[in-house]
């Protein structure tokens, strides 16, 4: 245990921490938790939840992130991936079911960390992984269409198709006070900037629109306060009402909130590693994550994860230790403390143009361009899981992604195995001029496994009808599974009903012992098992020596 949950916070000071750098990291913190602040409230809203939710995951998960993450400079928090799951658990089940799933997600991501799945994770395919951040782009900017235009819907449908309806029916109830507010907010924190470095251009876009929607006559655009009323000033233990019966209801959502929860933050923790020259601790990592999830749940909160747009921040800004990511926590404290009054008077429209910005930024245009212009199996996982993501669901679109990428990374793997007659390969060191007739050399090039282990057994029985011996070099064949087993020893006994002698070279360690478990070892012979393609054809030619002498008597 010890080994893998080692948290970055406790080994911070072995190595020396420095005035100056305590300095930096406060600022960065500070920095980093006004950052936070709209967009917890945002991702809440959006998410069907009331704002306080998103900043009490922003405060209990983003602290404990920091102390018990396995990243020196992670950010942790509500972020946008999650948007969608939230908004469909909420639907479905209420609060308490959003509880009780992001805590089983909690325990979820623990056990990943325990069983040291963190570098399996890492593994999701890029189409994948932008497959579905695009489709989330694309459902936040839909579900923000009301509030940037102030459209009177009373209900927004969840379906894609079905809300755009409604938005087109509602154009004429547009409100150009909201309007305004949203196109002020999306130019504000898109250019400024340029101009500021230090402070983030969202925050001065929601400093000057609430000011703006302060002016304009009462009541002309939404705010938090005339939405959601007061921001509450204290943070508590908010336990769900469970009934055990129905936990099983929970498993696929909680599990899709610790996948994707588990890819996010172990990205975010790699982006950071790039900008910090440092190194992450994936499984420790996953069981911090598990842990802020545990607790943002019990006090009410929304999933969490490792924000990558915010740890940029914190490393841009100075941060260098978890002691940022701690500042950031009670930064947003402080704030929900002492100047909740002020933040309800923020107006939707603001927010929403804020959202539109985080969609553009997360919908990696680029990179979805790029694999359009790849192979033809990325391109089909890449669209399949984008489409399933923003028509159906996400759970539906990471199952079937994962398993087409899975499917088609097989049959990818069984065009490129193949059995080949061996004196024709041109990169060959080996001269098989010298082989007597009688004996022919072929070679197994890629896995012995399932999909392509019905194709060996065709080709081999093919080739072993024209020879009296068959060396078969299996010297880049890295495994082999048991439909391999199956199959290959199918073809052993058929090689033996017509007579051919079947030798094997260049066996590596972990195949022969997979065949010495099914007992090919002795049903080929097990001094026909070579390590070496000399020593198989020293047999192979004893072997056609015998048979003539057999021959002759």
């Amino acid at each position: 245990m010890q080994s893998i949950f080692k948290p970055k916070f406790f080994s911070l000071f072995r190595g020396g921490y420095t005035k100056n750098q305590l300095q930096s990291d406060i600022l960065a913190g500070i920095i980093v938790g006004i950052v936070a602040l709209p967009l917890a409230i945002a991702f809440a809203i959006a998410s069907g939840v009331s704002p306080e939710r998103g900043l009490i995951t922003a405060i209990v998960a983003g602290f404990l992130v920091s102390i018990l993450g396995g990243s020196r400079v992670q950010i942790g928090g509500p972020t946008g991936a999650f948007v969608v799951i939230v908004f469909g658990i909420v639907e479905q089940h209420g609060i308490d079911g959003l509880i009780i799933s992001t805590f089983m997600a909690g325990i979820f991501l623990i056990a990943f960390g325990l069983l040291r799945l963190g570098a399996v994770i890492k593994f999701i395919p890029h189409p994948l992984v932008v497959g579905f951040t695009s489709g989330i782009a694309v459902i936040i900017f839909s579900t923000q269409i009301k509030e940037f235009f102030g459209l009177t819907i009373a209900k927004v449908p969840s379906p894609f198709i079905e809300k755009w309806g409604a938005y087109f029916s509602n154009l004429s109830s547009i409100n150009l006070y909201a309007l305004a507010i949203a196109v002020g907010t999306v130019l504000i924190a898109v250019h400024t900037k340029r101009l500021i470095k230090r402070i983030p251009g969202s925050f001065i876009a929601i400093i000057l629109m609430t000011i703006v929607a302060m002016l304009l006559p009462a009541g002309s655009v939404d705010t938090i306060g005339s939405v959601y009323g007061e921001l509450p000033t204290t943070i508590s233990l908010s336990l769900p009402h469970i009934n055990l019966g129905s936990l099983s209801q929970y498993v696929a959502p909680a599990f899709t909130i610790a996948l994707l929860g588990a890819i996010e933050s172990l990205l975010s923790a790699v982006v950071a590693d790039g900008m910090i020259s440092g190194n992450h601790r994936s499984n420790t990592e996953l069981i911090g994550q598990g842990i802020a999830n545990v607790a943002s749940s019990l006090f009410g909160g929304i999933p969490a994860t490792g924000a990558i747009a915010r740890t940029a921040t914190n490393v841009k800004n100075g941060g260098r230790t978890p002691v940022a990511g701690i500042v950031h926590a009670i930064t947003l404290l402080l704030i929900v403390l002492f100047f909740g009054k002020w933040a309800i008077q923020i107006p939707l429209a603001c927010l929403a143009g804020i959202l539109v910005v985080v969609a553009y930024n997360m919908s990696e245009w680029r990179s979805f361009y790029s694999i359009l212009k790849g192979s033809r199996y990325d391109i089909v996982v890449l669209l399949a899981t984008f489409f399933l993501t923003v028509l159906v669901d996400l759970t539906v679109a990471i199952q079937v992604g994962m398993v087409l990428a899975a499917l088609l990374f097989m049959q990818r793997m069984a065009s490129a195995s193949h059995v080949v007659a061996a004196d024709s390969d041109i990169d060959a060191l080996e001269d098989y001029s010298d082989l007597p007739k009688g004996i022919d050399v072929y070679e197994i090039k890629g896995p012995f496994f399932f999909a392509a282990a019905q194709k060996y057994r065709e080709t081999l029985k093919n080739f072993g009808r024209k020879a009296d011996v068959l060396i078969l070099r299996m010297r880049f064949v890295p495994f082999i599974d048991s439909t391999g087993i199956h199959n290959f020893k199918d073809t052993v006994k058929y090689l033996h009903s017509i007579n051919v002698k079947l030798i094997l070279s260049g066996v590596q360690p972990a195949v022969k012992e997979e065949l010495e478990k099914a007992q090919i070892d002795t049903l080929i012979g097990k001094n026909n098992i070579c390590s070496s393609y000399n020593e198989a054809k020293t047999v192979a030619m004893d072997t056609v020596e015998k048979q003539l002498k057999e021959t002759k008597e």
